[in-house]
């Protein structure tokens, strides 16, 4: 039996999983890290935490399985994505926080150039619209911010990276400074057509080449973990990030096949086969993934937030103890009692794109109580999942025939039969719903050679429910256009 581990750094945790061969999960360990919001809107860890956690639990994953480093036929890194980290090239150390996707902070960045007129320039090179979601901003605004650090950057003496590559940096003790074409093409600085890094937008914001890792395929050889990580030498063949990953995991192999991941945030993505195809309704076009000179991309709606609306029930509210109750308090009540819950609390991502707007709750009156509001944000996640979804299909041609879900939050039946009743197509949740983590082993045995075709891949996908569509299409209509009517009294609303 051969045994994969899969490194899978998430944004509120990191976690380690050990796969069989056949894909299943041998055992998993996880550890949440720390989150620092400086301002509001601005949201950061420190790249310590990131990879000590990681450290820490994949040697808890291989003592729990009675495993060996020496046991392990290779590495595959899955994480999140646009995350941006600087560090020193000598010491290892990073010179700030990193500055996390959701991060806000850069908003005005961001505007500048939508003001300057690069717009089409940048969705043109890059397939993704002008936020401060990417790294570019991110990266630029630390190179202004700290004293120094752009001369110490064209000197060769920092790095950057995306937490593949930090962790990547971080494994090897310096000896690897890399990433994947997954991860690249999301810091709005890569061109998505030549695969390669674009001098013209790195001229545009001050960012020097010096700082970039090599971009490589998703499946290959990256390199060699230190003898110190794990006691013994491993070698790292896979690297995607998360929602490429769960693409992959999800076996969404050929063009028109979708997936959507609840996390943190919600993202969905279709495969679009060899050729990008650029937006008209504000979704993302971003490679999927490289295999062998092989390049398939893929439309993505980024919802923002998703899974961590529950936790702000949960956390900030006090709604209830733990996430997994809201299943049970959203089916306690017939409706929501006419509350509609718009969790923009970092704005809105596709196919919005509002960076400004804040969460609003509409319809409130004295009957309304917590089970309400807890269905009326169960039922905003379908919603905005359901709007990415309808923009993918109108950009791409393709008809929606099914739908497949992941994440933590898709073992939520309430959620997910919403999802099928708002989609109007069957919802499909797989036995293993660790799919980011699987598409990163399976990546990983691609690229050691284990594995020698993706027909082997999909034969380790397995279907445990489907969600089929029952409520009437009057009734899901009325909520369309009162969830529609409520989004549009959001974007229009300003403190």
């Amino acid at each position: 039996m051969a045994y994969f581990l899969a490194l899978d750094a998430g944004t509120t945790s990191n976690r380690a999983l050990i796969f069989k061969e056949d894909g299943q999960v041998v055992t998993m360990a996880q550890k949440e890290f720390p989150q620092y919001f400086p301002q509001p809107g601005w949201v950061e860890q420190n790249p310590i935490d990131i990879y000590s956690t990681m450290s820490g639990v994949a040697a808890e994953a291989l003592a729990k399985a009675s495993l060996a480093a020496e046991d392990l036929e290779c590495i595959g890194i899955t994480n999140q994505r646009e995350t941006t980290i600087l560090w020193d090239k000598k010491t290892g150390l990073p010179v700030h926080n990193a500055i996390v996707w959701q991060c806000r902070r850069t908003a005005p960045l961001a505007d500048a150039l939508k003001e300057a007129g690069y717009v089409d320039m940048i969705l043109g090179k890059t397939g993704l619209v002008v936020d401060a979601y990417f790294s570019a901003t991110k990266i630029k605004y630390l190179l202004d911010k700290i004293p120094g650090l752009r001369d110490r950057a064209k000197k060769g003496e920092i790095a950057f990276g995306t937490v593949d590559s930090y962790l990547m940096y971080q494994l090897s003790e310096g000896r690897i400074h890399k990433t994947d074409v997954s991860n690249a093409c999301r810091t709005m600085l890569f061109n998505i057509h030549s695969k390669t890094w674009d001098q013209e937008l790195l001229d545009l914001l001050d960012i020097p080449r010096e700082i970039l890792p090599e971009v490589c395929p998703s499946a290959g050889y990256f390199g060699s973990t230190s003898p110190s990580f794990l006691g013994h030498e491993l070698p790292i063949t896979g690297v995607l990030g998360d929602q490429q990953a769960a693409l992959f995991g999800q076996s969404c192999l050929e063009a028109g096949e979708a997936k959507a991941t609840y996390g943190t945030g919600a993202f969905v993505l279709m495969n679009t086969g060899p050729d990008p195809i650029i937006s008209k309704n504000g979704l993302l076009t971003s490679i999927a993934w490289d295999i062998q000179g092989q390049t398939s991309y893929a439309l993505e709606g980024s919802i923002f937030v998703a899974g961590s609306a529950v936790q702000w029930l949960r956390d900030q509210m006090g709604f209830m103890a733990y996430a997994e109750e809201s299943e049970k308090m959203a089916l306690s009540v017939q409706d929501s009692n006419g509350a509609i819950v718009v969790p923009a609390f970092t704005g809105l991502g596709a196919p919005y794109w509002n960076p400004y707007c804040q969460g609003s709750i509409f319809g409130l009156t004295r009957g309304v109580n917590k089970n309400h509001l807890v269905r009326a944000t169960l039922e905003a996640i379908a919603y905005l999942t359901h709007d990415v979804v309808q923009a993918m299909q109108e950009d791409s041609g393709l008809k929606r025939k099914l739908l497949k879900v992941d994440g933590g939050a898709s073992n939520n039946n309430f959620l997910m039969q919403t999802q099928a009743d708002l989609l109007q197509i069957p919802v499909l949740r797989p036995k293993c719903t660790e799919t980011t983590a699987l598409g990163a082993f399976l990546m990983a045995g691609l690229g050691s050679g284990y594995f020698k075709g993706l027909d082997e891949i999909q034969k380790i996908w397995q279907k445990d429910r489907e969600f089929l569509p029952a409520l009437a299409p009057e009734e899901r209509q009325v909520g369309l256009d009162r969830w529609h009517k409520a989004v549009n009294h959001c974007l229009n609303f300003n403190l």
